[in-house]
């Protein structure tokens, strides 16, 4: 995260300053996470100090952590992660081996997916409930055991940052019915917030309503928030307009934090809400899916998705493909997952039958029909050392 009140004139004196974003920067990438920042010092130094080449050892790393830091995935990013993931599924790191074994997750079937929802969160939870040099110690461990008690450390606070997340959750919805639900911000928060998953909070309620999000953990003298948006809201933006009144903030125009004053918290609230209102109209902004290509399901067999393949690695700037199929026939529907969360497809399009899955979408099993147009992606399941083809379905209505 760039701190915006580390203008050039307040950096203190240094040999070298090594920030790809500063405008001075003669660097021909400046969207490198900051593990990718440090690789590229770690190869300038093996390289000016002529010594042995084994830089490319860390490459399992750098992936891990612009995959994490969620930077775009083109240009440089793209093939470090590309070149990271080839090493991550052959890793000899004991630590990341346990950690996805932990997971139940093989490490040949490592891919952006897996670190984004699987390897990341659970790296993460040290930090985010207690010390992150839990994770530093996973990722350096030669020890089969350590590594192993390690990682199943950091299962058990991932469950309990899961555990918290729908906690504070069930606060924020309770609190912005009190707050009323038509404001163009969401702002909840207090004493009971734990800093560590406010970020967390914040993207789930932006993705929930489609407004931008700022969750906080109110001290008795300083509170410190995270922010989350929609595309059409820049909120590093909003803040940097009530940077007089900020202690301190950084971030980009999807994600922020923040650390302020607490007796400053309600003018914050007042400003941020003037200011988003300026830039949205809750009536028009919309969430909305962008459709690569509309096509028949039968047309997806054979090479399509190898063919599909050579565009990854996918994630942030780099999506993956994602198609329309109309009047599909549902053969059948059923809510899986240990909450019924889930909706379990198979369907067929009078020449090919498929099986889909609709994560998070369960709610909805009311509005399946016998027939139903879809929005999709193609992705592997994995399941009981076999793996299938499957449609990855994002919405869905019913068929005219």
């Amino acid at each position: 995260m760039t701190d915006h009140h580390n203008v050039p004139s307040e950096i203190p004196p240094a040999i070298a300053i090594i920030d790809p974003k500063r405008s001075d920067s003669r660097y021909p990438f400046n969207e490198l996470a900051g593990v990718g920042v440090s690789y590229k010092l770690l190869q300038a130094l093996t390289i000016t100090l002529k010594s042995e080449n084994k830089v490319e050892s860390f490459l399992d790393l750098v992936a891990l952590g612009t995959v994490a830091d969620m930077v775009s995935l083109l240009g440089e990013n793209r093939y470090l992660v590309k070149r990271g993931i080839e090493a991550l599924q052959k890793t000899k790191r004991v630590g990341i081996k346990e950690l996805a074994k932990c997971a139940g997750i093989p490490v040949s079937a490592i891919d952006t997916d897996v670190i984004s929802w699987v390897l990341a969160p659970r790296l993460n939870a040290a930090g985010r409930l207690d010390h992150a040099g839990i994770g530093l110690k996973l990722l350096s461990t030669d020890s089969v055991e350590e590594a192993r008690n390690l990682a199943n450390s950091l299962e058990s606070k991932n469950s309990e940052r899961q555990r918290l997340t729908e906690v504070l959750i069930t606060k924020a919805r309770e609190q912005m019915t009190g707050d009323g639900v038509d404001s163009p911000l969401i702002m909840v928060g207090g004493h009971d917030f734990h800093s560590g998953v406010v970020g967390v909070v914040a993207g789930k309620l932006a993705e929930e309503f489609y407004r931008p999000a700022v969750v906080f953990e109110q001290g008795s003298e300083w509170t410190k928030g995270s922010a989350r948006s929609v595309p059409q809201v820049s909120i590093i933006d909003a803040l940097g307009d009530c940077g007089d009144i900020l202690h301190r903030y950084g971030g980009h125009p999807m994600a922020a934090g923040f650390t302020i004053a607490t007796d400053k918290l309600s003018e914050l609230r007042m400003r941020l809400t003037e200011r988003i209102t300026e830039q949205m109209d809750l009536f028009k902004i919309q969430p909305h899916i962008s459709i690569d290509a509309e096509v028949h399901l039968s047309e997806l067999e054979g090479n399509t998705f190898k063919m599909i393949q050579q565009l990854a690695p996918f994630g942030s700037a780099n999506p993956y493909p994602t198609f329309l199929a109309r009047d599909i026939i549902v053969d059948d529907c059923k809510c899986v997952g240990n909450t019924g969360d889930h909706l379990k497809f198979k369907l067929n399009d009078g020449k090919t039958k498929w099986d889909g899955i609709a994560f998070k979408m369960g709610r909805f099993m009311k509005d399946v029909g016998p027939r139903i147009d879809i929005v999709f992606n193609l992705q592997i399941n994995e399941w009981r050392g076999r793996a299938a083809l499957q449609l990855n379905i994002i919405d869905f209505v019913p068929s005219n």
